[in-house]
């Protein structure tokens, strides 16, 4: 990575359902980060902050919690806040309790989520200005901010017509609050889902949940970031080490870091061509959809791509800027950058005019714990981009397994991972394949001097590997 694309903050929401990995999670990517030169700060979870959690032995935890109690006997406002409701209703009565004395008026139930939002914005703000102070002071290769939770999670327990109320009130939209807001989500799925006997509520004080209800809020908590351009799901399909390296390698993978074979998993992208027509809405999971738009931009380097994206729901967008560039392992390195709607109209002048510009639906869900992006390709295009529609998915699964998990109300033709006749790079190409000398099967040299074009050669690989986007 280039040292201005180096020293850089990235913000990443770690979230989950309950015993999915979160804290050790946290704890192992802080030092990973933290050994390769970074600074990390690690936002504290809101709704802790709020209650104080601890996590106390239970017999301890009993004895300070009846000390503590004891201390305030004989105050004329003192309320006992106890366990005989469920963990989100308990919260509500201690902030109603509050409201009574001061006189405030509690009939609204989207109060506390719209107080948790706040402390959330607030808790991120402050540690990103931090972050930023650290960035000019300190050489550090760059700063890495950890989030317990986000803000999109506080939407998970509540109705959408109640989140969409609540963004309304307070001037607040999606794209903003989730895509341009942090970098990258991992969600930790539960361990009660695909792992029921590793759940375990023991040495966790805010924690009371069965694996059942466990299920339900890990589905919930995922759900809420659906549509997030870089969301990953790292499931239970591995040992519990081996998920934790599957959750580092995702962050290095995104922020453009080699970890050579420290965190070698078998997680890779796969990509499958669907055919129309597509089932109705209906037949769909809980969906976000959002027009997108790429843009591949003239290249300088020697074998590298370089493309621009803005994606966006309701006229609200987002902006990235991609460079693609092959590694020596055979593989390839990809960083993305986000930008502002001012830097991206300024790179548009140097869009590739050998290219179309693709325009897109994507349709981002959630099956069987795989996150799924659907892209269905519209005009204006080449007549080869006519009607097509192609699936994506990150996973580790293979043969029955990987089968098995994929979306039933589709009617997916066949995969198509590598095939540089479904790269996006090669589907914009204006000219025809059979006469263009643009065609990009692999950004890796084959030793033989032939014309570059774009920083793609022509001549086919050996293997199946390609490097066309």
């Amino acid at each position: 990575m280039e040292k201005n694309q180096e020293k850089r903050v990235y913000m990443l929401v770690l979230t989950g359902g309950p015993c999915g990995g979160k804290t050790t999670g946290q704890a192992r990517l802080s030092t990973f980060f933290e050994n390769l030169g970074w600074k990390v700060f690690r936002v504290p979870e809101a709704a802790s902050v709020l209650l104080s959690c601890r996590s106390e032995g239970v017999s301890l935890a009993r004895d300070l919690d009846y000390k503590a109690a004891a201390a305030w006997v004989g105050h004329p406002y003192f309320d006992v806040i106890d366990n005989s409701t469920d963990f989100e209703t308990k919260i509500k009565r201690m902030i109603s309790s509050v409201c009574q004395k001061v006189g405030i008026d509690t009939g609204d139930p989207l109060k506390f989520q719209e107080n948790l939002v706040k402390t959330m914005l607030q808790l991120e703000n402050t540690y990103y200005e931090l972050a930023k102070g650290h960035i000019r002071k300190q050489n550090a290769r760059g700063c890495l901010i950890i989030c317990d939770r986000g803000v999109m999670d506080a939407g998970a327990y509540i109705s959408k017509d109640d989140w969409e109320r609540l963004l309304t009130e307070n001037g607040w939209n999606t794209i903003e609050m989730r895509d341009n807001r942090y970098n990258q989500i991992i969600h930790m799925v539960s361990a009660a889902n695909g792992a029921e006997e590793f759940y375990s509520v023991e040495g966790h004080s805010c924690r009371s949940e069965g694996v059942s209800l466990a299920r339900d809020l890990d589905y919930k908590a995922a759900a809420a970031w659906v549509g997030h351009p870089y969301f990953d799901v790292i499931d239970n399909s591995t040992d519990f080490e081996t998920k934790i390296k599957r959750m580092i390698s995702s962050v290095c993978q995104k922020v453009g870091i080699d970890t050579g074979d420290r965190l070698l998993t078998t997680s890779k992208k796969l990509k499958f061509h669907v055919l129309g027509p597509l089932p109705p809405d209906s037949a769909f999971p809980a969906f976000q959809d959002f027009d997108v738009e790429h843009d591949y931009l003239l290249s300088t380097g020697s074998r590298v791509q370089a493309r621009l994206r803005k994606r966006g729901q309701k006229g609200h967008w987002s902006y990235i800027h991609t460079i693609r560039r092959p590694h020596p392992n055979g593989q390839y390195v990809e960083v993305k950058t986000q930008m502002t709607a001012r830097d991206y109209n300024n790179l548009l002048a140097q869009a590739d005019a050998s290219h179309f510009k693709i325009i897109k639906t994507r349709r981002c869900f959630l099956v069987n714990n795989q996150y799924f992006q659907l892209d269905i390709y519209k005009e204006p295009c080449h007549t080869r981009c006519l009607g097509l529609i192609l699936l994506e998915t990150y996973t580790s699964l293979e043969g029955k397994a990987l089968e098995d998990c994929l979306p039933k109300f589709l009617n997916i033709k066949k995969e198509v991972t590598g095939d540089p006749n479904y790269s996006m790079f090669n589907l914009s190409l204006r000219e025809e394949w059979d006469s263009t000398q643009k065609f990009c099967r692999s950004l890796h040299d084959d030793g033989e001097v032939h014309k570059k074009v774009n920083g793609c050669s022509n001549p086919y690989m050996n293997g199946n590997k390609t490097g066309a986007i």
